[in-house]
């Protein structure tokens, strides 16, 4: 709360009204020929303290992150948006992660990737105006422990090709990610009852079928469509059986992952935030 105060302050924000989300839906673009900065405060201060603050509010990491492009030219449009995310801090100042750990060490990833989400939004001479964004939640014991959301570095082709992407990325997490669990097991000498469990198969959840089809193929095998990406994102596949990880489909409505890769309307917004952070 000490954090969020020093947002509110720094901002002017002590008699705004409250938002109901932190980010309107749709995308933010660059907004070059937009009017120049009119506030007073520091951008680049206030955005550096939400970007801390994301280390335990989940829910602004999709905001605080697409404001996070805009730190070296931001224009007053992108000060609009972070001012919604402390009118939105304002509202929640109370709120934090509510962990409710289950009995089972289970690993879970939920990954998603909104598929060309700029376009409309960002200049459609900007190659950046058709990236995808990347977006997934790393949980232990149904606790949320690791979420990112950013932008994709180069074109996907289709969804397939931006969700497959993101699996890529995500799988650079979780294999680290597993090998330190289990040191961690060791080190703090759980049964090996708890150690089967962390051993145990671990699941990737990923609601685009083409990319969950594809990551499921044995290694050395692709479909027509995917051979073009095949040798910078196929890595991962070879790291699945050993590891034993499973890609299994999630309905999207159940893709904890969607909160960070855009801007959800509010009944969608807190529904995925019910389900992430537990209010």
């Amino acid at each position: 709360t000490g954090l969020i105060d020093r947002i509110i302050t720094a901002m002017g924000l002590d008699y705004a009204n409250i938002a109901q989300t932190p980010a309107e839906y749709g995308g933010l673009g660059k907004d070059l020929s937009g009017m120049d900065v009119q506030e007073k405060w520091s951008y680049r201060s206030v955005l550096g303290m939400m970007l801390y603050l994301c280390n335990t509010r989940a829910d602004i990491q999709f905001a605080t992150s697409q404001c996070a492009r805009f730190t070296s030219n931001p224009r007053h449009s992108h000060e609009v948006a972070l001012k919604r995310i402390g009118r939105y801090l304002k509202g929640t100042r109370e709120r934090g992660l509510v962990l409710k750990a289950d009995q089972a060490l289970e690993i879970e990833m939920f990954v998603d990737a909104d598929f060309a989400g700029l376009h409309g939004y960002e200049d459609p001479e900007d190659p950046t105006s058709v990236h995808s964004r990347t977006g997934y939640v790393l949980c232990i014991a149904k606790c949320p422990v690791l979420w990112v959301s950013r932008l994709q570095t180069e074109t996907a082709c289709s969804t397939m090709h931006a969700e497959y992407i993101a699996l890529a990325t995500a799988m650079r997490d979780l294999i680290p990610f597993m090998r330190i669990a289990d040191e961690l097991c060791r080190h703090m000498g759980l049964s090996d009852e708890k150690l089967a469990v962390i051993k145990a198969k671990k699941v990737v959840h990923e609601d685009n079928n083409g990319a969950m089809i594809l990551a499921n193929l044995e290694p050395g095998r692709s479909t027509p469509t995917s051979k073009f990406f095949n040798v910078k994102y196929h890595w991962f596949r070879e790291q699945l059986k050993p590891n034993h990880i499973e890609v299994a489909k999630v309905e999207t409505t159940e893709q904890l992952a969607d909160i960070f890769t855009k801007g959800l309307r509010k009944d969608k917004f807190r529904e995925m935030r019910l389900k992430l952070c537990g209010w």
